[in-house]
């Protein structure tokens, strides 16, 4: 007689698997909460503890630790020394084990959860029990996610047995399985001991939603989740309207949270292929989108709009005279949301907490045969600001200044950002020489640069840029420093009358 071993947290159709596989003539070996679900449904159940012949002890702490239990699961049985030692050791089969681990995720995402909490659910017979079955697949089929039940039990109707293959991809799934869990109580522990870049990392991610395709027609793709700290990023977005989001539409997007994460001010955030095309803050949320619209009223076609105030009326009509992907937004009032809907291809996402600025996780790049990592940059030391030139700059000149450095942190390098009146006149991103991306952003302004002020994310190698600068009609500059050249610079400046800041961090994104 064929035997499972059956101890779930997640109860989730266990009832009616158990039932099948006992009408199919299999026996029921099981522990805890489960068995007394499957004895109360009327399912005859074989207590553990009668197969080790030792109770459950330290408060629960052991009750599958037991080479009764791990003999069943790991004698090979094609083996005849196995099978032989088996007999010696009465140590009988087993066939299949149906785990789901303790819950560790939702229990540290719960609000008010102690640290001795946390620790109890740490699951250690589980995971042990599954990495046992999963390495003798051959012989022994484990089962980890409820979805899988209907398909393990038509195979065995229709066969008899569970075919390797199956047998197979459920072993993959366990190791998916007990690999992230460890990799999350990993990370929790590296958080509570400040331990930043560990000697190995281990990261967990869940597979939200496969995508149509990558950042090309002929890519894969899926879009996987962080398991914390999901509060005001798209893993937390609720979709209202449109078609599901896209590769680029996900990059994208987040680029533009990023940029928004900036600001206290009602401000709207308008991005193109992964760099902000027009960044405008105001009063209102109105106001501020008009300005970012008004940065650059021809790349804005086909991007990505991001406001960190409910869209209202007058908002929504603008923004339906042109044509946009994706707008993200914490709410829509009902009449926006039904002129944004008027549109069939526009995507509307709520995002809870989008003002949310602190995340503890990583910047990471994969590249070939490894991965950088990082803190993200979280940085904008405003106390580190230096006048370094003889005119001062004035309390409008500074307060757009601060504004510009704020985009020009999120726009990839070599970056220059062009503003006035709390909006962007020109972003020029993503230059191999720094004087490119002012002259790109110059020329892109349409001679509205006219007393702008001009943000670098990193130091002028030479006097270029402010001697471009002084010709557009540009009045002020605010950048790291750091130069070999930086005198050259601040004598250039007070040349041509120019105020500079000196911020003293650079934000290279590359």
């Amino acid at each position: 007689m064929r035997r499972a071993l059956i101890s779930v947290y997640d109860k989730t159709g266990i009832v009616e698997f158990s039932r099948k596989l006992v009408d199919m003539g299999w026996e029921i070996i099981s522990t805890g909460g489960t068995r007394k679900a499957l004895i109360e449904a009327g399912i005859n159940v074989i207590d553990v503890s009668s197969i080790t012949d030792f109770p459950e002890c330290f408060d629960g702490r052991v009750k599958t630790l037991h080479p009764r239990i791990h003999g069943g699961l790991l004698a090979l049985r094609d083996n005849k020394d196995h099978l032989k030692t088996m007999d010696e050791l009465g140590v009988q089969p087993i066939d299949m084990v149906v785990n789901n681990l303790y819950p560790f995720k939702q229990t540290i995402l719960k609000e008010g959860v102690t640290h001795e909490e946390i620790i109890e659910n740490i699951d250690i017979g589980g995971p042990s029990m599954l990495r046992a079955a999963a390495k003798n697949y051959r012989f022994v089929t484990v089962l980890v996610d409820p979805r899988d039940y209907d398909a393990v039990i038509d195979e065995l109707k229709d066969r008899g047995e569970v075919s390797e293959k199956t047998k197979e991809y459920l072993a993959a799934k366990v190791f998916q399985h007990t690999s992230s869990y460890d990799a999350l109580i990993s990370s929790y522990f590296n958080k509570r001991t400040d331990m930043r870049l560990p000697d190995t990392i281990t990261l967990a991610f869940e597979k939200k939603q496969d995508l149509r395709y990558g950042e090309n027609p002929h890519q894969s793709a899926g879009f996987y989740t962080e398991i914390l700290e999901t509060k005001g990023t798209l893993s937390a977005a609720v979709q209202l309207h449109g078609k599901e989001l896209s590769y680029n539409n996900i990059g994208d997007g987040n680029g533009a949270l990023e940029i928004l994460k900036e600001f206290d001010k009602p401000t709207v955030v308008a991005v193109k292929h992964g760099n902000p095309c027009g960044v405008g803050s105001g009063e209102t949320i109105e106001e501020a989108f008009k300005k970012a619209y008004e940065a650059d009223k021809q790349s804005i076609f086909g991007g990505i709009i991001a406001a960190n105030r409910e869209i209202d009326e007058n908002t929504a009509k603008f923004i339906n005279k042109i044509f946009i992907e994706l707008v993200m937004a914490p709410s829509y009032s009902e009449v926006a949301q039904e002129i944004l809907k008027s549109k069939k291809n526009i995507r509307l996402l709520i995002v809870p907490d989008i003002a949310k600025s602190e995340y503890s996780s990583y910047d990471m790049k994969k590249v070939l045969g490894g991965m950088l990592v990082q803190d993200r940059d979280q940085s904008c030391l405003y106390e580190k600001l230096e006048v370094v030139t003889d005119r001062k700059p004035s309390d409008k000149e500074v307060e757009d200044m601060l504004f510009a450095w704020k985009v020009v942190k999120n726009a990839k390098s070599n970056a220059i950002v062009l503003a006035k009146n709390q909006g962007t006149v020109a972003v020029g991103p993503g230059q191999v020489s720094r004087i490119w991306a002012l002259e790109n952003a110059i020329k892109q302004s349409e001679e509205n640069c006219k007393d702008s002020v001009m943000a670098s994310d990193a130091f002028f190698p030479f006097p270029d840029c402010v001697e471009a600068a002084h010709r557009a009609g540009i009045t002020a500059i605010i950048q790291p420093g750091g130069s070999i050249n930086d005198k050259e610079s601040i004598e250039a400046a007070n040349k041509l009358g120019i105020a500079m800041i000196f911020t003293g961090t650079r934000h290279f994104k590359h």
